[in-house]
């Protein structure tokens, strides 16, 4: 564990099994100084991986506990009753996308087989009072599965709780980029935020070559926040000696920089390569496995261009300013498999 000048904690060294470093921020809820330090820690993570793992974050367990409990009972159910969900379309981004439904490899123009895995996406809970043009898909009303009844309700409040733990890392990563804490926030409101549950099931025949649980690919907004259990065949991350497990830590959760966010800070961070791999067949145990993740992704029309810190003197933007809700809308039709 690494410690500032002023004595407080901050792990920010990488685990021995992979370069993701784990780091706990209620130091920057507690003073200047332990807000200093957590933001110097994400930095580095962010500038060298663009993943880092969080813990001392305050989520209540019986939240998470419950929306997880949900996403499992929808994924048991019959497939015909999941079908009953609405598919992404042209005019809907979200809903439910069965096994092999999804080729993530897309998004950055790979052909693959498609992905060993079933999803359910729900978008924004909060709309705007108007839509703009050519938001209807991403910005519309989510529509929800009839059961499990459980579900609605625990997904809103996770969904609410990882909206305010996205703005407290937000501002933890201003203080890191060397702007106020507060710079972020003007960006928060009508943020088009979604979520996703991923049920990566046993696999009964053996794969297609080069088909994976998720295809290597990149996050499309500014941040995720991810939590997974313990099962083989998981999340790994590109790092400099190649695919590395991401350690999966009790109770944490799972941080990385969307192409949306390395663009805001002129490739200072880094959207890093990752993917969901494949199970050893010789396991010794289940390799079911399941995920939820918040993807956050600022209001559809904020203009997104170069942070006035991350320019040094004399350089230029890397990248036009770009508009957050096309670049996003953009990106889901690429992954699309099929029409349902």
């Amino acid at each position: 564990m690494n410690t500032d000048s002023g004595g407080t904690a901050v792990t920010g060294s990488a685990t021995l099994e992979s370069p993701v470093p784990i780091i706990d921020i209620s130091p920057a809820a507690e003073s200047e100084e332990g807000l200093a330090a957590v933001a110097r820690a994400t930095d580095e993570a962010c500038r060298t991986i663009g993943f880092f793992v969080i813990v001392g974050h305050g989520v209540p367990q019986v939240t998470s506990n419950a929306v997880w409990g949900a996403a499992r009972e929808f994924f048991d159910l019959p497939l015909e009753v999941k079908r009953r969900s609405p598919a992404p379309s042209e005019d809907y981004a979200y809903g439910y996308s069965p096994i092999q439904g999804e080729m993530l490899a897309g998004s950055l123009g790979d052909t693959t087989p498609p992905d060993l895995k079933e999803t359910l996406n729900m978008g924004p809970l909060d709309l705007p009072v108007v839509i703009p043009p050519g938001a209807e898909a991403i910005l519309t009303e989510p529509r929800w599965p009839e059961l499990p009844v459980t579900l609605r309700p625990a997904w809103e409040a996770y969904f609410r709780i990882m909206a305010d733990l996205t703005g407290r890392l937000l501002s933890i990563m201003a203080v890191g980029l060397g702007l106020p804490d507060d710079h972020f926030e003007p960006f928060l409101d009508d943020h088009s935020s979604a979520m996703r549950a991923i049920n990566y099931p046993e696999l009964e025949t053996r794969p297609l070559p080069g088909q994976l649980r998720a295809g290597a690919h990149t996050d499309y907004g500014t941040l995720s926040i991810l939590r997974f259990d313990d099962a083989p065949g998981g999340l790994e991350v590109m790092g400099p000696d190649g695919w590395a497990a991401v350690p999966m830590i009790p109770g944490g959760f799972v941080v990385n920089i969307g192409d949306l966010m390395a663009r805001w800070t002129n490739d200072r961070w880094v959207s890093t390569l990752h993917r969901a791999g494949l199970p050893p067949t010789n396991a010794g145990r289940s390799t079911r496995r399941q995920s939820i993740v918040f993807f956050h992704n600022v209001r559809w029309d904020a203009e997104v261009c170069c942070l006035p810190t991350c320019l040094a003197p004399g350089e230029s933007p890397r990248y036009e300013p770009v508009l957050a809700g096309p670049h996003l809308l953009s990106k889901f039709a690429t992954t699309v498999v099929g029409e349902y």
